[in-house]
């Protein structure tokens, strides 16, 4: 399944819509406006919410948490090396994702159990500002959506740390 994010310039907090390949809207990220760390509602089309993306502000890397129902689901992190970023989805059990590429131009995939499941890729999408997801069939769309909105939080945040 193909998606595409694009991030609502005017609105109050970060907010984005999640679009299929034909342009159907299928989901919308609700991002708090004023509130201490990066929380996100993750929304199916009649705002019902789906997952709640919340920042963990007392941590040693960026970490933040996918909660399903009230409940930890799952965990994004951006993981400390010394030549290229890197994060992880850590999911229940032992297939977390490893999330590795050139994350400042949107062009990175996620690895599961030795495999590619996922692709972000902003060249397809390079006049707007948008980019797509590619996820393969029976991989969590939500999970994997969740965590590419949390890497362009990340991103955004280092960002305004460096100007």
């Amino acid at each position: 399944m193909i998606f595409r994010i694009k991030e609502k310039f005017w609105a109050w907090g970060d907010d984005f819509s999640i679009t299929d390949a034909s342009g159907d809207s299928r989901y919308y990220v609700d991002g708090k406006a004023f509130s201490w760390g990066d929380k996100l509602s993750f929304q199916d089309t009649r705002g019902n919410e789906l997952a709640f993306i919340s920042q963990k502000l007392l941590s040693w890397k960026p970490t933040y948490q996918i909660l399903i129902e009230g409940r930890v689901f799952a965990e994004v992190k951006k993981e400390w090396t010394w030549f290229k970023k890197q994060f992880t989805l850590d999911v229940p059990g032992p297939n977390d994702y490893t999330i590795i590429g050139s994350f400042w131009s949107h062009e990175f995939t996620f690895e599961r159990s030795g495999r590619t499941v996922a692709t972000v890729s902003k060249k397809r999408w390079s006049w707007t500002d948008c980019y797509g997801v590619e996820i393969v069939d029976g991989e969590d769309e939500v999970a994997v959506l969740c965590a590419c909105i949390v890497i362009d939080q990340v991103l955004h945040d280092e960002s305004n740390r460096n100007d």
